[in-house]
């Protein structure tokens, strides 16, 4: 295991033969992705900062970090595991990747068009972890402790053509992370499986002719490049996963340590849904920055209130569709569904559809 402890000489009183000896923590924390990925670089810029200074208030415990941002452990496909496994003892879990260990961390990707605000969902998805007993053992089966919550911006659609409006979305390619590809059933478009990395070739090759994702990830990918006609939707913001710590390396820990994490686990969270929809707006701005002397230059135009509400409409209740199957298999997923939905509407949000209605 990652998790060593040593204690370190670091001052002397002035009684003789007396000392102040504050313990080290030596603990390992990791990643698939970046820390230019804004939720990476939070993991170390406020979960670990803010740590650090709530032990150094004390003076009792230090920690001494091990970095292994950036896949140099793991990758995407592995985040999960090498939490339960020990390989880190801390690092972010992207739940979108593993929707069969963790079916009930997909619930918003199945209900589109309920909250664009990542702070409110975030603290939606903080709480439900907190009072819904099936969703916290979906994780903690897995031999970790949950520090904090992650989650997207939201999603709008980016194309090489403009869009007038809901209908030209009928019969156009647009190319969708996969699970999300389940938002254009219904709108007459046909998904085209894809990822970031591929985005911007499959638009250039006529692959696809757009693509449904969130400005976070266009800005720096340059997709506006390819497709510079952004038409804001707003279909929401999705749950991603967790910053996670090893069950093994949790229990080793002093309680001091344990309550300080606990609380800059709660910090990061907060922290990272405010930045969320902050930097949500500052990436449209800089792409329309960027692509102004590309031609065409880039534009951001609303869809309608009106199209917003046909599109929601034309679409399957794929909701009702995930709760089934989940169900079938003994996961509690209407209730949940449900508490996800109210706690968005608690906190003012107001879905353009009623998925739970219809569970």
């Amino acid at each position: 295991m990652n998790l060593m402890l040593r204690t370190a000489l670091v001052g002397a009183l002035s009684l003789p033969g007396a000392a102040f000896a504050q313990e080290t923590i030596n603990l390992t924390v990791a990643s698939s992705h970046p820390t230019v990925i804004p939720w990476v670089g939070m993991i170390k810029t406020h979960f670990m900062a803010r740590t650090d200074e709530i032990l150094a208030e004390a003076g009792n415990y230090q920690i001494e970090w091990n970095e292994a941002f950036g896949g140099q452990l793991y990758k995407a496909n592995a985040t999960l595991d090498s939490v339960e496994q020990g390989i880190t003892d801390i690092g972010w879990v992207f739940s979108f990747l593993e929707p069969a260990k963790l079916p009930m961390s997909q619930a918003s990707s199945y209900a589109p068009f309920t909250t664009a605000d990542a702070a409110v969902q975030l603290e939606v998805m903080s709480e439900l972890f907190e009072t819904n007993e099936a969703f916290r053992n979906e994780w903690e089966q897995y031999n970790l402790k949950v520090l904090g919550f992650t989650g997207t911006d939201s999603y709008d659609v980016y194309t090489k053509e403009p869009i007038s409006g809901f209908a030209d979305l009928d019969g156009m390619k647009l190319s969708a992370p996969g699970v999300l590809g389940n938002w254009l059933r219904g709108t007459g478009a046909n998904a085209v499986d894809g990822a970031l990395t591929t985005f911007y070739t499959d638009i250039q090759t006529g692959v696809s002719d757009g693509v449904l994702s969130l400005a976070l990830g266009v800005l720096p990918a340059k997709i506006y490049e390819v497709a510079p006609h952004i038409t804001r939707v707003d279909m929401g913001v999705a749950f991603s996963g967790a910053v996670a710590i090893n069950r093994d390396s949790w229990d080793a820990l002093p309680e001091e340590v344990q309550e300080a994490m606990i609380e800059a686990g709660e910090y990061y969270t907060e922290s990272h849904g405010k930045d969320l929809n902050e930097r949500h707006e500052m990436a449209l701005e800089k792409m329309v920055e960027a692509g102004a002397d590309q031609n065409p230059p880039v534009q951001i135009t609303d869809m309608s209130e009106a199209d917003r509400e046909a599109w929601v409409t034309a679409m399957p209740n794929i909701a009702k569709e995930w709760a089934d199957g989940l169900e079938e298999r003994g996961t509690p997923a209407r209730e949940f569904m449900k508490a996800y939905i109210d706690g968005v509407r608690e906190r003012g949000g107001e879905p353009v559809r009623a998925w739970d209605d219809e569970l």
